[in-house]
């Protein structure tokens, strides 16, 4: 652990800073907040400790913009007196480790370093800037590091790729990036929306076609897989091609041999192929809509991208990058996100994933005006068809002078949750429980054991 470099902000750090050098050989420096973030913009550091309270800022504000100006550090954050709560709001927000003041904070941060090296050996000590790739790739939670590691090992191979997850959870991204990766990154990068075509073109799209291979084929036409040559090929909405064609692309992985519509030429082709899905094609196998012996051949290295809803760690480190990308290219001046704007956007569900976020960003960068930071009003998240309101509000009960009978007004209420979000994941238990942050088994339980609707008076 010899050479590690550590950051301490806050009033008590001078402290905090002696207590470290029982690690032979550790560097460390403590600053006030007023001038430790162009420390951090300026400086490479290992870790980064911060104290609250801290004068003129929250201990989620700065922990938010350190976390941003320093992605890759390892953050600690010490409390006078954390709580449970306290400690799941700030590690959504980025915070490595929470601590209270008499932990032992040499012990806490040699550990937390420890654990960053074993899963991420390339951040060790003297490692240097993250590749174009890499950057590709926004987080550090441990599902984005997951995925990062499978792209390091397989960039230089030819294996096929099938690339999993929700609608806008950034597949394209990861083929980018992995396209990036390899030696094959100065080739094209050809990308093909399986399902923006109609069947009846799109086998001349993919493997081209020559003049008057069909009516109106003026002339000839290069298939995007020679297109591709010596490159990437990326196949998005693979399981809506149609199954006649599935045959030809399996002879194609299988031989990297092509022929052109209405040609009897035999073209090789050199080239890696990517393909995405949202759909579970193992159940279009069941039903017959797609081939096994293609999804295999597909299937040789999969890759997962997660829901957004899955690794929220991630959120500020996205919201950062989108409001600087919105900022730059409207080229105006770069405003930055208020700590309750950054609690909003991690308690939201996102069922649209980051490219919903990515659009809530450009709207609240859009309507904030001249105003320099965005605040919580400026996303007025809601749910699909609805009116603005955000996701996390609850309907308020009104007590009646009455009064009223609270076990049963409590399991209405509990039936109206389970029954909305069934009816909005069209009774998929599984997507339901992700969806109210329960285990499935959970959810079964409480549908089995729903309270009838009260009597109609």
């Amino acid at each position: 652990m010899d050479g590690r470099r550590v950051l301490c902000i806050g009033t008590a750090m001078p402290a905090a800073a002696g207590s470290l050098e029982r690690l032979p050989g550790w560097q460390t420096v403590s600053r006030d907040p007023a001038t430790a973030l162009d420390e951090v913009l300026s400086s490479h550091y290992d870790a980064v400790v911060l104290e609250s309270p801290l004068p003129g800022w929250t201990a989620p504000e700065l922990l938010v913009e350190v976390r941003r100006l320093a992605p890759r550090a390892t953050i600690l954050v010490r409390l006078p007196k954390p709580c449970p709560a306290d400690a799941a709001r700030l590690a959504r927000l980025g915070a490595d480790t929470v601590l209270a003041p008499d932990d032992d904070l040499p012990r806490h941060l040699d550990r937390a370093l420890r654990e960053r090296d074993f899963r991420r050996p390339e951040l060790a000590a003297g490692a240097g800037p993250r590749e174009e790739w890499e950057r590709l790739l926004i987080g550090g939670s441990h599902e984005m590091r997951a995925i990062v590691h499978v792209i390091r090992l397989i960039a230089g191979r030819r294996a096929t790729v099938l690339i999993t997850g929700e609608t806008g959870t950034g597949k394209e991204v990861c083929a980018r990036a992995l396209h990036l990766a390899g030696p094959r990154r100065c080739a094209p990068f050809v990308a093909v929306n399986c399902h923006a075509l109609p069947a009846g073109l799109l086998e001349a799209e993919l493997f081209g076609h020559v003049r008057g291979a069909f009516t109106g084929a003026l002339q000839s036409r290069t298939g995007r897989f020679e297109q591709a040559h010596g490159g990437t090929l990326f196949l998005d909405e693979i399981g809506e091609i149609p199954i006649d064609l599935q045959a030809k692309l399996l002879r194609v992985l299988q031989e990297r041999e092509i022929e052109k519509l209405g040609s009897s030429e035999t073209i090789r082709v050199d080239l890696r192929v990517v393909a995405a899905t949202n759909c579970d094609l193992a159940r279009r196998i069941e039903q017959g809509r797609f081939r096994e012996d293609l999804y295999y051949r597909l299937n040789v290295v999969p890759i997962h991208m997660p829901p957004l809803r899955q690794r929220r760690a991630d959120i500020p480190l996205l919201a950062a990058h989108f409001v600087e990308k919105i900022c730059r290219i409207e080229q105006i001046q770069l405003k930055c996100l208020a700590g309750e704007a950054l609690e909003r956007l991690c308690g939201y569900y996102w069922p649209g994933n980051v490219r919903q976020l990515e659009n809530a960003v450009e709207m609240a960068v859009a309507l904030s005006g001249d105003c320099g930071i965005l605040t919580a009003v400026d996303f007025p998240l809601s749910e699909p068809g609805s009116t603005l309101a955000p996701l996390v509000e609850m309907p308020l009960v009104s007590v009646p002078d009455g009064g009223l009978d609270y076990e049963r007004t409590l399991a209405g209420i509990e039936r109206s949750i389970l029954e909305q979000a069934l009816r909005k994941t069209g009774g998929n238990k599984k997507a339901a429980a992700e969806m109210l942050r329960l285990k499935r088994t959970t959810l079964s339980a409480k549908v089995r054991n729903l309270a009838p609707p009260p009597p109609c008076n």
